[in-house]
Protein backbone atom coordinates (compact mmCIF):
# COMPACT_ATOMS: atom_id res chain seq x y z
CA UNK A 1 0.00 0.00 0.00
CA UNK A 2 1.46 3.37 -1.27
CA UNK A 3 2.40 6.04 1.45
CA UNK A 4 0.93 9.51 1.29
CA UNK A 5 1.54 11.93 3.59
CA UNK A 6 -0.96 13.84 5.29
CA UNK A 7 -0.01 17.28 3.32
CA UNK A 8 0.24 15.67 0.12
CA UNK A 9 -2.93 13.87 0.60
CA UNK A 10 -4.85 17.10 1.49
CA UNK A 11 -3.43 19.05 -1.74
CA UNK A 12 -4.43 15.86 -3.58
CA UNK A 13 -7.28 14.78 -2.28
CA UNK A 14 -9.57 14.50 -5.70
CA UNK A 15 -6.84 12.44 -7.52
CA UNK A 16 -6.30 10.41 -4.51
CA UNK A 17 -10.26 9.82 -4.24
CA UNK A 18 -10.83 9.18 -7.64
CA UNK A 19 -7.87 5.81 -7.88
CA UNK A 20 -9.55 4.81 -4.45
CA UNK A 21 -12.47 4.54 -6.25
CA UNK A 22 -10.90 2.40 -9.12
CA UNK A 23 -9.90 0.01 -5.86
CA UNK A 24 -6.51 1.26 -5.23
CA UNK A 25 -5.64 1.74 -1.07
CA UNK A 26 -3.37 4.44 0.98
CA UNK A 27 -1.85 4.56 4.10
CA UNK A 28 -1.86 8.31 5.08
CA UNK A 29 1.32 9.66 7.28
CA UNK A 30 2.09 12.10 9.77
CA UNK A 31 5.79 12.97 10.49
CA UNK A 32 6.13 9.54 8.67
CA UNK A 33 3.74 7.29 11.40
CA UNK A 34 0.60 6.10 9.76
CA UNK A 35 -2.43 7.46 10.77
CA UNK A 36 -5.07 6.39 8.65
CA UNK A 37 -5.63 4.17 5.56
CA UNK A 38 -7.43 5.21 2.59
CA UNK A 39 -9.68 2.02 1.60
CA UNK A 40 -12.87 2.16 -1.10
CA UNK A 41 -16.11 1.25 0.46
CA UNK A 42 -17.66 -1.88 0.26
CA UNK A 43 -20.59 -2.43 -1.44
CA UNK A 44 -23.18 -4.47 -0.07
CA UNK A 45 -23.60 -7.38 -2.44
CA UNK A 46 -27.20 -6.99 -3.60
CA UNK A 47 -27.40 -10.56 -5.90
CA UNK A 48 -26.14 -12.59 -2.60
CA UNK A 49 -28.25 -10.97 0.05
CA UNK A 50 -31.14 -12.37 -2.18
CA UNK A 51 -29.70 -15.34 -3.19
CA UNK A 52 -29.83 -15.87 0.96
CA UNK A 53 -33.12 -14.59 1.85
CA UNK A 54 -34.60 -16.39 -1.34
CA UNK A 55 -32.41 -19.65 0.80
CA UNK A 56 -34.01 -19.05 3.81
CA UNK A 57 -37.35 -18.37 2.74
CA UNK A 58 -36.72 -21.73 0.85
CA UNK A 59 -36.26 -23.12 4.34
CA UNK A 60 -38.75 -22.31 6.16
CA UNK A 61 -41.26 -23.51 3.61
CA UNK A 62 -39.14 -27.16 3.90
CA UNK A 63 -39.55 -27.03 7.90
CA UNK A 64 -43.37 -26.00 7.02
CA UNK A 65 -43.85 -29.36 4.72
CA UNK A 66 -42.87 -31.23 7.34
CA UNK A 67 -45.07 -29.93 9.92
CA UNK A 68 -42.17 -27.89 12.38
CA UNK A 69 -43.10 -24.46 13.27
CA UNK A 70 -40.40 -22.27 14.64
CA UNK A 71 -42.76 -22.44 18.26
CA UNK A 72 -41.90 -26.15 18.23
CA UNK A 73 -38.09 -25.56 18.15
CA UNK A 74 -38.01 -23.11 20.92
CA UNK A 75 -38.29 -23.41 24.32
CA UNK A 76 -40.50 -22.35 26.79
CA UNK A 77 -39.84 -18.50 27.27
CA UNK A 78 -37.51 -18.14 24.58
CA UNK A 79 -37.59 -16.36 21.78
CA UNK A 80 -36.33 -15.85 17.73
CA UNK A 81 -33.96 -13.37 19.19
CA UNK A 82 -32.66 -15.44 21.74
CA UNK A 83 -31.73 -18.26 19.59
CA UNK A 84 -29.80 -15.51 16.93
CA UNK A 85 -27.87 -14.58 20.03
CA UNK A 86 -26.84 -17.62 21.58
CA UNK A 87 -23.38 -17.97 22.00
CA UNK A 88 -22.75 -13.98 21.78
CA UNK A 89 -20.52 -12.51 24.95
CA UNK A 90 -21.99 -8.82 26.14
Amino acid sequence: MPEVGAYEAKTHLSQLLERTQKGEHFVITKHGRPVAELVPVSRTDGDAVRRTITNIRSFRETLRKRGIRMQGLLKKDEGLRDLAHQGHRY
